[in-house]
């Protein structure tokens, strides 16, 4: 027989699971928000295959695979699954440069003339006035030509950087020159970063994939991360495959090589971009960055004109004041969004073309459950 004490107890914790068995009845688990959202949007986008990654106080909470790398759905999406990162290349290059401005390489208000060797920007009546520099390229000001690019497909010849700076054949845009004054607008220019891309080819004396791999991939532990175009073999194998059209140019299950490396050449992963998210609140909060300092992580989330950065697009101020920048490809739609003075953030990647809508409805999904503040939530 149990002493009556026990017998209190054993009735006190009948009560209680009682009571939690009659919760969880009337309040039932539910499955993960953001997972609800990526299954919908998938099925209804026939996307095949998501990448995601959320940060939230300051470090990565999720990053998860969803669906297939192509239609064959022979191998899974993982959290190390290669993704075109198509326009999100470009803050990643912007880093790149001001890790040689804190070295003293370079500077943001100089001629880049100064600094280029193998090619220069021509000069006309447009830069008489004022001169092209790093600054203004960053920040989409500097009055170049050129939005974008739509990439070479595999087997085909690929030109060299100097004959897509000046539109020759087999290049397929046309040259990058400078039509309006300087610093007088914004107008987005991907032909600007091709000028960058040689800047720090001439200044570092190393090739451009090489040197992001040093001074920035690796210092941020993006392991999964190149510039390299065409994608080494063994990287290969860990791509998706794209689906999808661009700048009218299709591909289907395939991918194109983007020698244009600065403005669209990253191939990388939801989580690697994750963490160069990370990399930027740390150095702007004070904290350890190998590649940039706080003074100058302070100018690149500075706008310059219609919140436009130094290779970042701005969105709200103070405590709330949010970086990032989206991307596409023939294939692929990308987007990375984070809070610059609060530890959160996410990137979603996927292998098809979609206009963004999918990915900001999944944007939305994650600042919904982790409590964005000062985010306007998609209606669906």
């Amino acid at each position: 027989m149990p002493l009556p004490q026990t017998t209190s107890i054993l009735r006190f914790t009948f009560v209680i699971l009682a009571a939690l068995l009659c919760l969880g009845k009337a309040v039932p688990l539910r499955a993960d928000q953001v997972d609800e959202v990526v299954s919908a949007q998938m099925k209804e986008r026939k996307i095949t295959g998501l990448s995601l990654a959320i940060i939230d106080d300051g470090k990565i909470v999720k990053q998860q695979g969803y669906g297939f790398t192509d239609k064959g759905g022979r191998r899974p999406v993982t959290a190390f699954t290669l993704f075109q990162a198509g326009s999100v290349s470009k803050p990643v290059a912007a880093l790149g440069a001001l890790h040689l401005v804190d070295r003293g390489l370079l500077s943001l208000d100089e001629d880049v003339n100064t600094k280029l060797r193998t090619w220069i920007v021509p000069q006309n009546k447009y830069t008489d006035s004022r001169k092209v520099t790093l600054r203004l390229i960053l920040s989409h000001t500097a009055g170049m030509t050129v939005h974008g690019f739509p990439g070479y497909a595999l087997g085909e010849p690929i030109p060299t950087l100097t004959q897509m700076l000046n539109g020759e054949k087999p290049a397929n845009n046309s040259a990058i020159r400078v039509n309006e004054i300087p610093g007088s607008k914004w107008r987005y220019s991907g032909g600007g970063y091709l000028v960058l891309q040689q800047m720090l080819l001439d200044v570092t004396g190393k090739p451009f994939a090489r040197f992001m791999d040093e001074a920035v991939l690796k210092s941020l532990g993006m392991a999964s991360s190149t510039y390299s175009q065409p994608l080494p073999d063994d990287m290969a194998e860990k791509a998706a495959k794209g689906y999808g059209a661009i700048f009218g140019w299709s591909v289907n299950g395939e991918s194109h090589v983007y020698p244009e490396m600065a403005a669209a050449g990253l191939w990388t992963t939801a989580g690697d971009l994750a963490r160069f998210a990370i990399g930027i609140q740390n150095a702007v909060a004070g904290q350890s960055n190998p590649v940039i300092s706080q003074s100058l992580t302070r100018q690149m989330l500075t706008s310059q004109k219609n919140n436009v950065a130094l290779g970042l697009f701005l969105t709200g101020s103070g405590r709330t004041l949010r970086f990032g920048h989206d991307g596409a490809t023939a294939g692929f739609d990308a987007a990375m969004s984070a809070y610059a003075y609060m530890g959160k953030g996410a990137v979603v990647m996927i292998n098809k073309n979609d206009s963004g809508d999918a990915v900001n409805r999944i944007l939305g999904a994650i600042a919904q459950q982790y409590h964005w503040p000062d985010y306007d939530i998609p209606k669906k």
